[in-house]
């Protein structure tokens, strides 16, 4: 009788150490890199400078105008600024130096459709 309560305690401690490996595997698989992300986020926001041009987490594209602690102005049309709070700031997007190209018509070579 005694061997056996003493062999039957160390299967008790085998789920336990499950739950503890299972938390620190979820610990390096999901909290570590969403507090990463986040850190970098807000480093990002707190960078952000008149001339900046921003996407906001809507998907709205706009130049910044002005920052302020909380908020800052996003000019998204030629004359018209609207205000966002700085956590709704995405991502800054890298300026491009060549415009984009309009679309062309067709070329002439194209089959058309004769009556």
């Amino acid at each position: 009788m005694l061997l056996a309560a003493q062999s039957g305690g160390g299967a008790g401690l085998a789920p336990i150490l499950m739950i503890v490996l299972l938390f620190g595997v979820m610990y390096f698989l999901m909290i570590r890199p969403q507090q990463k992300r986040r850190k970098e986020a807000e480093q990002m926001q707190s960078k952000l400078s008149p001339g900046d041009q921003v996407v906001t987490i809507g998907g709205l594209y706009g130049t910044v105008t002005g920052v302020d602690d909380e908020t800052v102005m996003l000019e998204v049309a030629p004359g018209v600024q609207t205000r966002y709070a700085r956590p709704a700031i995405a991502r800054v997007v890298p300026a491009t130096t060549t415009p984009a190209t309009p679309v062309d018509e067709p070329a002439t070579g194209d089959a058309t459709v004769k009556e």
